[in-house]
């Protein structure tokens, strides 16, 4: 897919943004880790006018909560099917399932990976992922590998610039 500038960046959670781990509060509710440097991967495809959105097989409070930090309204959460959810995002958008990437981490992810134009996964992924990636990050789940897809995305699309437009962290 050489030549093919990337416009949408998709995310699976578990596994990738979070390290799969959860926590619960005295009350039961679900708690999840996120890395604070996976939200700079965002901010940074953002600046390079490149969308992020989320396709998660569960639904979580935290969840939205982190996406909403990230201000990222494509969520797709409760999903099933992700490669309906990419065919329903491609229409409204506009986009050829080329100019998507995806980062996943487990057989669910397989599909979709398969069906976008660069597709990437934790180092700590299984390997029906490893197997489908086209990038295979250094990095684990929750710890760092969706800033490092998010780069790699980047350089695939001739951007090398490090360049920060605001002075905050999301």
């Amino acid at each position: 897919m050489d030549g093919v500038v990337i416009k949408l960046v998709i995310t699976d959670c578990d596994g990738v943004l979070t390290d799969n781990g959860v926590y619960y509060d005295a009350s039961g509710e679900v708690l999840k880790r996120f890395s604070i440097r996976d939200g700079m991967g965002v901010e940074r495809l953002r600046v390079h006018e490149v969308e992020t959105a989320i396709i998660s097989g569960e639904a979580s409070p935290s969840l939205r909560a982190r996406a909403a930090k990230l201000k990222i309204s494509e969520q797709h959460l409760g999903v099933r099917d992700k490669v309906a959810v990419l065919d329903d995002l491609c229409a409204r958008k506009g986009l050829d399932p080329s100019q998507v990437a995806y980062i996943g981490d487990d057989v669910n992810d397989v599909p979709i990976m398969r069906r976008v134009g660069l597709s990437g996964c934790p180092g700590d992924a299984t390997d029906f992922a490893r197997d489908a990636a086209d990038v295979v990050c250094v990095a684990r789940g929750g710890h760092g590998a969706f800033r490092e897809f998010a780069e790699a995305v980047l350089a695939h699309n001739g951007t090398t610039t490090n360049h920060y437009e605001e002075d905050h962290t999301p």
